[in-house]
């Protein structure tokens, strides 16, 4: 009997061993897995990111190209009003020009609210102040500053999503370490290091889907 105590123990920890790599092939297979959603996740929202900084910057363009259109208008106005008051138009012309300056005061009153709601988005104005039309259908803009919020908000996840793959990359290498170590305590260290890893870099990838808009 007392010979086969040593090949008995010799099985309790080959058993053991194999329990423990067979837990550490598992947890790399899921870590691995979340990593690869994680940087899917990131490559789309990315792109997201992209379209939403053009729309930025194309919203803002509109709103300059309005803003130049009631400069302009507002310029004309003034020049109407000075010649009225100074007397160089004539009476029988006096009263077209004042319907004239009425229709540039109408125009610069509309430039303003399509102004404001390309800025601050249709949402945001309410239906009331409606003025600026997307092919067709009134209530369709999404202003400037929206676009900028969700930049932010895409940019912040990004950042995020660029940590949780970070951790999770640094948890696959710990994973594997821990596999080809044969010192039992350096191994559960290192399986350890690598499921503190893995759980901030899940934690960072779930805190940025949080984030998205």
């Amino acid at each position: 009997m007392s010979d086969n105590k040593p090949e008995q123990a010799h099985d309790r920890s080959e058993k053991k061993i194999n329990r423990f790599e067979l837990m550490s092939g598992l947890t790399l297979a899921i870590f691995a897995a979340v990593l690869a959603l994680n940087d899917l996740a990131a490559g789309k929202f990315g792109e997201d990111e992209l379209k939403g900084t053009n729309e930025k910057a194309s919203a803002l363009s509109w709103y300059q190209s309005k803003s130049i259109k009631r400069s302009l208008l507002e310029g004309q106005k003034d020049m109407v009003s000075v010649l009225i008051d100074g007397g160089a138009v004539k009476p029988e012309a006096a009263e077209a020009m004042k319907k004239m300056g009425e229709k540039f005061d109408k125009d610069i009153v509309r430039y303003k609210k399509e102004m404001k709601e390309i800025m601050l988005g249709s949402k945001t104005v309410g239906e009331k102040e409606w003025a600026q039309d997307m092919d067709g259908k009134m209530g369709q803009v999404k202003g400037a500053k929206e676009w900028e919020a969700e930049v932010a908000k895409l940019n912040d996840a990004g950042d995020r999503f660029d940590l949780g793959t970070l951790f999770l990359q640094l948890s696959l290498v710990l994973g594997a370490v821990s596999l080809v170590l044969s010192e039992e305590k350096m191994k559960r260290a290192f399986y350890g290091c690598m499921l503190t890893m893995g759980t901030i870099g899940l934690i960072c990838s779930i805190t940025a889907f949080r984030l998205l808009p």
